[in-house]
């Protein structure tokens, strides 16, 4: 199974974005648990956002609250990343992740990278001042 992370670009201050993350192949990633992570240059990866397998829970970081919402379609296959009034230090490379639960009503949130098995290449998002 590989993730394919997609929609990045370059947007100014304030502007918005919402990224993607599909499984390759048949992949219903409605049993997983997803989040997002961003790493900028120079900087370790850290955690963005996260969604239980069925979309009940959701978690983000202090810098994301309030202006990023991460979500699930109906069908399992995409999950989301609206990122709304983006700063500069939004810019990253943001990657989405999965962990398989087997449970479509899974509550669990991981914010930690550890917790992930499968990693997608990453998306750039560059926002400028």
């Amino acid at each position: 199974v590989q993730l394919q992370a997609s929609g990045g670009g370059l947007v100014r201050a304030g502007g918005s974005l919402r990224l993607s993350c599909a499984a390759s192949g048949r992949t219903l990633l409605n049993k997983y648990a997803m989040g997002w992570f961003r790493q900028a240059p120079g900087k370790e990866r850290e955690f963005v956002a996260g969604v239980s397998s069925g979309g009940y829970r959701t978690d983000y970081s202090d810098s994301a609250k309030g202006r990023f919402t991460i979500s699930r379609d109906s069908t399992g296959n995409t999950v989301y990343l609206q990122m709304n009034s983006l700063k500069p230090e939004d810019t990253a490379i943001y990657h989405c992740a999965a962990r398989f639960e087997g449970s479509l009503r899974s509550s669990s949130v991981y914010t930690n990278e550890y917790n992930y098995r499968l990693w997608g290449q990453g998306t750039q998002v560059t926002v400028s001042s």
